[in-house]
């Protein structure tokens, strides 16, 4: 999905990192923060897709495209209505790798880590 158009960013995405605080005893607290919210195309993988993904892949349910945003990580998640979302990797567009991101994703299935 290098070509995306406008059109097809028509999801609104939250992008979270989770970050870990020490409170007044010292004890450490980690909590999901809001990074951004952003304009995202987001697609079901097909059963298909779904199969030939491979036992390695078998937890990727979706993927995810954003426009190319720098300081993104895989270590961070994604929420779209409601649903929790795992990044398991990031692709960055063919052409120069700094218009899109396309983000495989799986639903749920560790809270992000």
């Amino acid at each position: 999905m290098s070509n995306v158009a406008a059109g097809d960013l028509r999801h609104r995405v939250l992008i979270q990192e989770q970050v870990t605080t020490r409170d007044s005893d010292g004890v450490a607290q980690t909590a999901w923060v809001d990074v951004a919210t952003v304009w995202a195309s987001v697609e079901p993988l097909s059963a298909r897709e779904f199969i030939q993904s491979g036992q390695t892949q078998a937890a990727v349910t979706a993927r995810i495209t954003i426009r190319y945003r720098p300081g993104l990580q895989a270590s961070m998640r994604l929420v779209h209505r409601g649903q929790t979302f795992n990044i398991a990797g990031l692709l960055p567009d063919k052409a120069s790798g700094l218009e899109y991101i396309t983000i495989p994703v799986s639903a749920g299935v560790n809270d992000g880590q």
